[in-house]
């Protein structure tokens, strides 16, 4: 049996505090994309630790995947034994792809366990977006960066743009080894979720 590790509002908001003056320096974003339903919390919270005196807030705007076991991947962007699906998506034909277009994008998730997700996630914004500036006749460049809360310490099956390693546009509040991470909005009892995580906190 897999040993579930618990964290808390507490610590989620804190992990969020910390890392905002690192993502500020390093990327400042001016447009959060929340990955459903993990990076929903995180980005709501991050947004108040990035708001800058006298700018306003930070847009959120959400996307929803699903990853599933298939019996063969046969898309490029898929791990093999994987697949991931849109439940959620931003409407290339409005205004939502447009105000990417020439921003820095951070895309937020709780988790980075396989990769497989925030692969698919980058891969197909990057691809839209470029498709609606050529739409729109557009020049301006969108650079994408990402935060998670927990970065699994594992192998991964999907794999981020060499660039956004490089230019250090990854950022995780905490690498954790592979364990079941159980997060507060996943529970059903809150009061025993808190007690479990005094017991069994990463």
């Amino acid at each position: 049996m897999v040993e579930k590790f618990y964290v808390t509002y507490n610590q989620v908001h804190k992990l969020c505090q910390e890392a905002a003056p690192r993502i500020l320096s390093d990327f400042k974003p001016n447009l959060m994309i929340a990955i459903g339903g993990g990076g929903y919390v995180p980005a709501r919270i991050l947004r108040s630790f990035l708001k800058q005196p006298g700018a306003p807030n930070i847009p959120i705007q959400a996307i929803g995947l699903s990853l599933y076991e298939t019996l063969s991947g046969s898309d490029p962007v898929e791990a093999p034994g994987t697949k991931v699906t849109r439940t959620q998506w931003l409407d290339l034909s409005s205004l939502e792809m447009g105000n990417l277009i020439g921003k820095n994008v951070l895309i937020v998730d709780e988790v980075d366990d396989t990769r497989t997700t925030l692969e698919y996630a980058v891969k197909e914004l990057e691809k839209d977006v470029e498709t609606a500036r050529k739409q729109q006749g557009r020049t301006e460049t969108t650079k994408f960066s990402i935060f998670v809360l927990h970065n699994k310490d594992k192998q991964k099956k999907g794999h981020l743009p060499t660039d956004m390693v490089e230019e250090q546009r990854y950022i995780a509040a905490r690498t954790v080894t592979d364990v079941w991470i159980c997060y507060p909005w996943e529970a059903t009892d809150i009061d025993e979720h808190d007690r479990l995580a005094q017991e069994k906190g990463i």
